[in-house]
This record gives structure tokens, C-alpha cells and sequence, in this order.
């Protein structure tokens, strides 16, 4: 499966998490270095990825979190 945003999940890579299409860079991966301080120039250079791949991998964790419901329970 192939997300419009350049992300894509297939359970033959990666064991199906999803990755930025045409390389095995999970998401994941790419938000975890962001969070940790790395710029998006050191991203892209480090994992040989463009800027509009890491912006696709923002997009389709946004994407992903919005759809999530968190319950409280008292």
C-alpha cells in the first residue's frame, strides 16, 4: 500500500511498518531522530532522504495520531 504522501507499508519490508517509498527508513525512525534534535538537513543527509520525504513522514504520523482516541479512566 502506497499512501498519496510517499509513505508506503508492505509487509515484505520492514515487516510491514511503514517506510518512505522506494527505501527501507521507517517513519518511525525518521520522528524519533527529529525529536532527538537532529535538524532535517542532518535526517536527509544521514539516511539519504529528501525534505519532502520527511515532511511525508510528519504528515502520515499526523495523519495517524489524529485518528486516535485516548479513553480516561477514573
Amino acid at each position: 500500500m502506497i499512501f498519496e504522501n510517499n509513505i508506503c507499508i508492505d509487509a515484505k519490508i520492514r515487516g510491514g511498518k511503514p517506510v518512505i517509498k522506494g527505501t527501507r527508513v521507517p517513519v518511525d525512525l525518521i520522528l524519533g531522530k527529529l525529536a532527538g534534535g537532529m535538524t532535517y538537513e542532518e535526517v536527509r543527509k544521514e539516511y539519504d532522504i529528501t525534505q519532502k520525504d520527511i515532511l511525508s513522514a510528519l504528515e502520515y504520523a499526523s495523519l495517524y495520531i489524529a485518528d486516535e482516541e485516548i479513553r480516561v479512566v477514573a
